[in-house]
């Protein structure tokens, strides 16, 4: 586990949150804002847990706890930053592609 003091999220981050969002928001009231508040919730545990995950495409890749979502990550001293939001249901290749274009 690495000491992590801040957590910093990608403009792109906030884009992948909207997308998840206007999905979820179709599938009934209030899923799309329970799916932000989780997913916000997760990225925040970054500052205790971050480090732990395992490494996938050069990130650190850790599942959300309630939606099929993967938050990709680096560490740099004592900053999480959250690279990608990206649905875990994709194909990999696309994943892969999404991550190439981010750093």
């Amino acid at each position: 586990m690495k000491k992590v003091k801040t957590v910093v999220a990608l403009s792109d981050v906030a884009q992948d949150l909207n997308k998840g969002k206007e999905f979820y928001d179709l599938k009934g009231p209030g899923v799309g804002d329970y799916f932000w508040d989780s997913l916000m919730a997760d990225i925040k545990s970054l500052i205790i847990f971050s480090g732990i995950h395992v490494i996938k495409n050069g990130y650190y890749r850790m599942s959300a706890k309630r939606f099929p979502y993967s938050i990709y990550y680096t560490v740099d001293k004592e900053v999480a930053y959250v690279i990608a939001v990206l649905p875990m249901r994709k194909d990999p290749l696309w994943i892969k592609d999404q991550l190439n274009e981010r750093m």
